[in-house]
């Protein structure tokens, strides 16, 4: 199918970016397009102006600064690949760029872009809310932070408002032993069946000290399961403590049936995976979570 007409401006500032779309409101940002452009193909969407932002310096790079990692909205999900920051301090999130969709779509796919599209089983979402990622949008107006659990207000939502832009993705991930899990039909390039992050932080004698627990595919948007994550502190990280951890995680989703799985089997999935992130959360020289 062809795409349907629109206008195209090609950017050539962040202020000329957010500009146009600000006086355009119906107006889409172009960076990868993975996902604008399948919209686009199946008339999801149909904007009159396509405002191309791939090549703006102002969303790309990541830095390290006292502890906090800042990563351009327009940083491809094969750079987050190959940046030694991600891999080193961001396992999780490394784990799920790995188990992005294919080798051509992660060449293209932005970090900005994915939690901009807002999808139930968005892949970096969910790691980066398991570690209490903040997002900065800029405008024409400035900008403004906002932890992306608010960023995200529902499917294909979001509080992105007309002229803004995913600049930089935000984290401190000192402290935090994470994993990573993801169950799809199918290796790679699939869509999460059910996908799970988790972030402990532990006491010198092996309690949790704090917990986040992140899940994907298993409600309108990523969420935090924040009643079995409340249990976890102060408890230690033994079996019948992670299995609680677990049927709490599996209770809070909301999962529907589609031909990906059934949301009973999703919700039980749940359960499977957050007790083995948690578990080994509490043996952190264990081989870590595979996707």
């Amino acid at each position: 199918m062809l795409l349907p007409r629109f206008e195209y401006r090609h950017a050539t500032s962040l202020a000329q970016a957010t500009t146009l779309l600000a006086e355009h409101p119906d107006a889409q940002p172009l960076a990868g397009g993975t996902d604008l452009l399948v919209d686009l193909r199946e008339r999801r969407r149909q904007p009159k102006l396509l405002v191309d932002v791939s090549e703006l310096g102002e969303l790309r790079g990541l830095a390290e600064t006292d502890g906090r990692i800042e990563i351009g909205g327009g940083v491809t999900v094969a750079e987050l690949l190959q940046a030694p920051a991600v891999a080193r301090h961001l396992p999780g999130l490394h784990r799920a760029a790995r188990d992005f969709a294919d080798y051509l779509t992660r060449n293209k796919a932005t970090l900005g872009g994915n939690l901009a599209n807002a999808s139930p089983g968005a892949d970096l979402v969910v790691p980066l809310l398991a570690l209490d990622a903040e997002v900065v949008l800029a405008g024409t107006g400035g900008e403004r932070r906002l932890a992306l659990d608010q960023f995200l207000q529902g499917p294909r939502r979001t509080a992105l408002q007309p002229g803004e832009l995913v600049r930089v993705v935000g984290v401190r991930p000192g402290g935090w032993t994470q994993s990573w899990y993801k169950l799809g039909l199918k290796r790679g390039g699939a869509i999460a069946v059910v996908s799970v992050a988790t972030s402990v932080r532990r006491e010198a004698d092996g309690r949790c000290a704090d917990a986040r627990i992140a899940l994907g595919a298993v409600g309108p948007r990523p969420f935090r399961a924040v009643e079995a994550e409340a249990g976890l502190v102060g408890a230690p990280l033994d079996p019948a403590s992670v299995a609680r951890a677990g049927a709490l995680a599996a209770r809070a989703a909301q999962p529907i049936s589609d031909v990906r799985g059934g949301a009973d089997y999703r919700r039980a999935m749940v359960e499977v995976l957050v007790t083995r992130g948690l578990t080994e959360a509490g043996h952190p020289s264990a081989p870590r979570g595979a996707g």
